[in-house]
C-alpha cells in the first residue's frame, strides 16, 4: 500500500488520466497507455517491495511506473487487442452474473473470450479504442474523485491497486450507484469521442502507429 503522502497524488493522476481517456482516448491513445502503464507498474512494484520506507517506496513508484509506461507504449501496436480482450472479459463477467451462474466464470472461459475479443477488436480498431478508453477512463476518474473526497474504500483501492480498480463490478457496500453512474459517464465520453472523430476510418488509427 502507498503511504499517506501519495494518496492525493495518486487520486489526482487517476482523475486526470481518466478524464483524458474518457473524452479523448482515441486521439491520445499513446498517452493514455503511458498513464495507465505508469499506474499499473507503480502498483505492482510497490506491492512486491512491501515496504513503508519513504525513500524505497518513492524509488519503487518511479521505477515501476516508468517501466510500466514504457512497456505499455511499446505495446502500442497490440494496444487495440489488449483493449478488446479486456472488454470481452468484462462482458463475460456481466453476462455470467446476469445469468446467476456463480461469482466468476472459469479462468479457461475468460482466457478464451479474451483471445476472441482481441482478434475481433483488430477489425474494428477505432470503435474498440473509443469504447474501451471511455469505460476505463470514466471508472478511474470516478475512483480518483472519490479518493480525493476522502472516501475510505476509494482511497484504499487507489493506493493499493486493489481489485476494485480493475474490477468495477464489485464496488463495495454503499456504492451501489457507481455502476449506473460509471456506465452513463462512459456513454457520454464515447459519444463525444465518436463526434470528434466522425468520418475517420480505422486505417487512420493504424497510420498513426
Amino acid at each position: 500500500m502507498l503511504p499517506a503522502p501519495y494518496v492525493a497524488t495518486t487520486a489526482l493522476i487517476l482523475v486526470v488520466g481518466g478524464l483524458l481517456a474518457c473524452f479523448a482516448g482515441y486521439k491520445l491513445f499513446r498517452l493514455v497507455l503511458g498513464i495507465y502503464g505508469f499506474l499499473l507498474g507503480a502498483f505492482i512494484t510497490t506491492a512486491v517491495t512491501g515496504t513503508q520506507d519513504a525513500w524505497v517506496m518513492t524509488m519503487a513508484v518511479l521505477v515501476g511506473g516508468i517501466v510500466g509506461a514504457i512497456m505499455m507504449i511499446l505495446a502500442y501496436f497490440v494496444g487495440v487487442g489488449l483493449v478488446g480482450a479486456g472488454l470481452a472479459a468484462l462482458g463475460l463477467n456481466v453476462v455470467w452474473r446476469a445469468l446467476d451462474l456463480g461469482d466468476a466464470p472459469p479462468t479457461v472461459a475468460v482466457v478464451l473470450v479474451a483471445v476472441l475479443g482481441a482478434l475481433g477488436a483488430l477489425s474494428v480498431a477505432k470503435y474498440v479504442v473509443i469504447f474501451g478508453t471511455a469505460l476505463a477512463g470514466s471508472w478511474t476518474m470516478i475512483l480518483g474523485g472519490l479518493a480525493l473526497r476522502g472516501d475510505s474504500v476509494a482511497v484504499d483501492a487507489a493506493t493499493t491497486g486493489s481489485v476494485w480498480v480493475l474490477y468495477p463490478l464489485e464496488p463495495g457496500a454503499g456504492h451501489w450507484w457507481l455502476i449506473p453512474g460509471w456506465l452513463a459517464l462512459a456513454g457520454v465520453g464515447a459519444l463525444i469521442q465518436l463526434a470528434s472523430t466522425r468520418g475517420k476510418k480505422d486505417r487512420d488509427f493504424r497510420r498513426r502507429k
